[in-house]
């Protein structure tokens, strides 16, 4: 082990982990390993400020689970209460977005089954049967299927 990582200070180490918890919630967000990141800063500040807790680890792992199961139960109290909405709830999901859309049959729809033209590409459709060229209204989706009417 390096000598210089052997003789760091214990309130370094808990500052520098929870540094490198709170970089590791920006390459894989999940809005959790912030609130361990911060928990290990304050343990890091108590070891750094109160007599005592810097020559006892059990202390700080103590201090450190005590105060990771409050930031965590804390912030999902809140997040219940204030849920984070989004502006397009529909996002990433595509066949949902295309509802009200008109496409164009690219395969007859027979026996309610047939494949209709999206952009560039072809979605399979459900719906009456339509002869191919003619036009539908995308009314819902079933999974990746589009159901369809007469437009």
């Amino acid at each position: 082990m390096a000598d210089w990582l052997a003789n760091m200070e214990p309130h370094w180490a808990w500052l520098s982990l929870g540094v490198l918890l709170a970089a590791a919630e920006i390459v894989a967000p999940g809005f959790f390993l912030i609130w361990l990141g911060a928990a290990a800063i304050v343990t890091g500040v108590f070891a750094w400020i109160v007599p005592g807790v810097a020559d006892s680890v059990p202390a700080q792992l103590g201090i450190f689970a005590l105060l990771s199961f409050i930031a965590l139960y804390s912030a999902r109290r809140w997040l219940k209460a204030n849920p984070i909405t989004t502006a397009d709830p529909n996002l990433n999901q595509r066949a949902v977005r295309l509802v009200g859309e008109v496409l164009t049959v690219t395969r007859a729809i027979e026996d309610g089954r047939g494949r209709a033209r999206v952009g560039d590409g072809e979605w399979p459709v459900h719906g009456p049967d339509a002869a191919e060229g003619s036009k539908v209204r995308v009314v819902s989706a079933d999974g990746g299927v589009l159901v369809v009417e007469a437009a």
